[in-house]
C-alpha cells in the first residue's frame, strides 16, 4: 500500500501546513497542552449514567482518578477496565472519554476508565501498579455501578495498551481478579528496534522519535527494560492469560508491537485474534468524529463484539 488512507493523507498534510511542532521538540507541560487541544472528548455516543471518583492508590497513598460509565439502566453489566494512551506522559480520563464512551455502548458493559499519574512525575513501575490497583478496585465495587465483577475485560490503546497487557500479566502472577479478556489496541510491548520502527519512523503522526521522548521520561533505569512489567513481550511465558482482541495500523511504528504480541500469545497457547488495518495510522482507532473514518467505527464494533462474546 503506497500511503495512509485519503482523508489521513489529508489531515498529516494539514498539519504539516500548520507547522504544529512534534511532541519531542516540546517540554512536557507544552506537550500536555497540545494532547488535550487536539483530543476529542465529545466525540462518541451517550451512556446513561458517568461517575468520576477517585479510588485508594499504592504509590504514596496518592488517590487514583477514576470515570465510571454504565451504558443503560439494566444490569448487571460485565465491567471493562480501559487505560488510556499518550505515551505514559499525556493524557487523562477526560482525553479518553470518546473511547470509554464509545466502548461502553459497543459492548454493553461497565467501563472503568483509568487516570493514572504520568510520567515524568511518575515513572516506571508506578503506571503498572496504579493499573493493577484499579482493576482490583473494579473487581470489588463494580457492582455498585451495575457492572459485574465475574465478567472483566482490561484493554487499552498505545501506552495504554502496554499497560493493559501488563495489567493481565500481573493478574495471573499476583494472584489477581480473574479476566475474561484483553483488548490490545496498537499497543507498546518492546523496546526492540522492530522492522515497523523504521519503515513508518516518521510522517504519519507517531514517530520513533517521540516514541524515545516518552520512553525516556517513563524508564528512568535502564534496567528495568528487561522487565515484562515494562515491556510484555519481554514476558518468558504467556500462557494462563486472557483471550486477547490486538488491533493494530498499517502506517504505525508499533505495526510490529502488536503483531508480535499477537504471534506470541498465540504460540503460549493463548487465543488472540488479530486484525491490522492496513491503511491507517496510530490513533486512528479514536477518530469516529474527525475525520470520521470507517475503520475506526469497524475497530470499535469488532472490539464491541469480541467483548461481548468473552464476557
Amino acid at each position: 500500500m503506497d500511503g495512509p488512507h485519503p482523508k489521513l493523507q489529508e489531515m498529516l498534510e494539514e498539519e504539516e501546513r500548520l507547522g504544529i511542532p512534534p511532541t519531542d521538540a516540546l517540554s512536557v507541560p507544552a506537550a500536555r497542552r497540545q494532547h488535550i487541544e487536539n483530543a476529542t472528548p465529545e466525540a462518541g455516543p451517550t451512556v446513561e449514567r458517568r461517575w468520576d471518583l477517585t479510588v485508594p492508590g499504592p504509590v504514596t497513598d496518592d488517590p487514583i482518578d477514576v470515570r465510571v460509565y454504565r451504558p443503560g439502566n439494566d444490569g448487571p453489566y460485565p465491567t471493562l477496565v480501559w487505560i488510556h494512551g499518550g505515551g505514559f506522559v499525556l493524557g487523562s480520563v477526560e482525553t479518553a472519554d470518546h473511547h470509554a464512551r464509545s466502548l461502553a455502548v459497543a459492548a454493553d458493559c461497565v467501563v472503568v476508565s483509568v487516570g493514572y499519574h504520568l510520567a515524568p512525575e511518575r515513572s516506571f513501575p508506578d503506571q503498572p501498579k496504579e493499573c493493577f490497583a484499579a482493576l482490583e478496585w473494579a473487581a470489588d465495587y463494580a457492582d455498585t455501578f451495575g457492572g459485574d465483577p465475574d465478567r472483566l475485560a482490561v484493554g487499552g490503546d498505545s501506552a495504554g495498551g502496554n499497560l493493559a497487557a501488563v495489567t493481565a500479566l500481573q493478574a495471573r502472577d499476583f494472584d489477581g481478579p480473574d479476566l475474561s479478556h484483553q483488548l490490545l489496541v496498537y499497543p507498546v510491548t518492546t523496546d526492540a528496534n522492530l522492522p515497523s520502527r523504521a519503515e513508518n519512523a516518521e510522517g504519519y503522526g507517531l514517530t520513533t522519535d517521540a516514541m524515545a521522548w516518552f520512553d525516556d521520561k517513563y524508564i528512568t533505569d535502564p534496567v528495568d527494560t528487561a522487565s515484562p512489567y515494562a515491556y510484555p513481550l519481554k514476558a518468558r511465558d504467556l500462557s494462563g492469560l486472557p483471550p486477547a482482541t490486538v488491533i493494530t495500523a498499517g502506517f504505525d511504528p508499533l505495526l510490529d508491537d502488536g503483531r508480535r504480541y499477537a504471534d506470541r500469545l498465540d504460540d503460549d497457547g493463548v487465543p488472540a485474534e488479530y486484525r491490522e488495518y492496513e491503511d491507517m495510522i496510530h490513533g486512528f482507532f479514536g477518530m469516529i468524529e474527525e475525520p470520521d473514518l470507517e475503520a475506526a467505527h469497524d475497530a470499535i464494533e469488532w472490539s464491541g463484539e469480541r467483548l461481548r462474546e468473552s464476557f
